[in-house]
């Protein structure tokens, strides 16, 4: 596949633009907001949302910034902490891709194998023109639906389909595009790239995730499986949102739970700022794994990845907004479900990023979370905004339908 075969080199041409300005193309500005005034502005993004409770985490080069909001339950009166417990939806995509960067780099995986050569015995995986790959499942191409179907009444959030129902139902279906061909965001497809990642590397794929990435980085709250004392930490909306359980069962694409102090730590990673993890083992996310794969403009259409803002590249999970040789580029993924917002965006220009998780509110507000903290970003490292987007209602959603 020429796609993949040129891909260093795609990577060279892609990548550097971005990390030129990270090391200080960017402008300089004179002054930047300091810590009390971005939580002010936190505070604003929190009223305009609407939410019961919000988190923000923002980590600008060494420091890091935490505010919790709202209540941690509806009447409550206490503010969320650094250790309430969140639902992290479709930002579990984006450990997905770190764990399959790292399974590319040691040979175990390979991006354009196909998803038949980890399938169950006896299972097709049906194919259009070209088989799915990797590749495609991690960048939303695969022709895959968004979801599987409608569970059942009273399941719990997270927790269908699980392994042997996508494998008895995915031999029957006929993909909407030729796999590579389009984009259309999938939650289902994340979870066959976790089932090939585990068959690949004959582990359970929780466990593989966890030695690979959550465990180096010191992220002891970030879990498929929490247990009681974690879960009367769990962030409570206005909401029926469901019991806090195990969510292994959707391991790839938005099962995990985790924590600001966490998620501190991972956008630290992310960003390679210092303290992200043990130097033993790094410092910072190989760059591969947010690196631009794909340009909107050679797909025949895409749905479903503009939640943020227009897309200007499509990466292994990850979104970037506005060209990288912008000072202002974001690479971002959004998440929601189950009674939360969630949402990541980095500007490595100037090695700022930022976490918000929300939970709703008892009137639900047509307010673009995701644009709002995209201006903070910004704001907070003295950037100019994006351009304003087209008007779009996006709403906290109920259900667990995830973004």
């Amino acid at each position: 596949m020429v796609r993949l075969r040129s891909l260093t080199f795609q990577l060279l041409i892609l990548c550097l633009p971005a990390f030129r300005c990270a090391i200080g193309q960017a402008p300089a500005p004179a002054s930047l907001p300091d810590a009390a005034a971005i939580a002010a502005m936190g505070n604003d993004l929190f009223v305009q949302s609407g939410s019961t409770g919000m988190v923000m985490v923002v980590v600008r080069g060494d420091e890091t910034i935490f505010r919790g909001y709202g209540e941690t339950a509806p009447g409550s009166r206490v503010a969320p902490s650094e250790e309430s417990l969140l639902r992290l939806c479709s930002l579990t995509k984006i450990f997905s891709t770190d764990l399959l960067t790292k399974l590319v780099a040691d040979k175990t995986v390979a991006l354009d194998d196909p998803l038949q050569r980890f399938a169950p015995r006896g299972k097709t995986v049906p194919k259009r023109v070209k088989a799915i790959t990797l590749f495609d499942l991690a960048t939303h191409t695969s022709g895959l639906p968004r979801e599987l179907g409608t569970p059942a009444a009273h399941t719990p959030h997270f927790t269908f389909p699980d392994y042997n129902t996508r494998w008895r139902w995915l031999p029957n279906q006929r993909l909407r595009s030729v796999p590579g061909t389009a984009a259309l965001y999938s939650n289902v497809a994340f979870d066959y790239l976790a089932d090939a990642m585990q068959a690949a590397a004959h582990k359970q794929y929780a466990a593989l995730l966890a030695d690979r990435t959550l465990n180096p980085l010191d992220m002891w709250g970030t879990t498929f499986f929490p247990n009681a004392e974690q879960c009367s930490r769990l962030l409570a909306g206005a909401h029926e949102q469901g019991p806090c359980t195990a969510t292994e069962e959707t391991a790839g694409s938005s099962g995990l739970y985790s924590t600001p102090r966490d998620m501190a730590i991972w956008l630290k990673y992310l960003l390679g700022a210092d303290g992200a993890k043990p130097a033993q083992v790094g410092a910072t996310q190989d760059a591969a794994a947010q690196a631009i794969y794909i340009l909107p403009a050679s797909l025949k259409s895409q749905k479903g990845l503009d939640h943020a803002g227009e897309p200007t590249g499509v990466g292994l999970g990850w979104i970037h907004i506005l060209p990288t040789d912008s000072a202002s580029t974001i690479v971002e993924k959004t998440g929601g479900g189950a009674g939360f917002t969630t949402y990541i965006a980095i500007n490595r220009a100037s090695r700022t990023a930022i976490f918000v998780a929300a939970t709703d509110g008892p009137v639900y507000t047509h307010v673009n979370l995701f644009n709002s903290a995209n201006k903070l970003l910004l704001a907070a490292a003295g950037l100019p905004p994006l351009p304003e987007p087209v008007v779009k209602r996006v709403a906290m959603r109920r259900r667990s339908r995830h973004r």
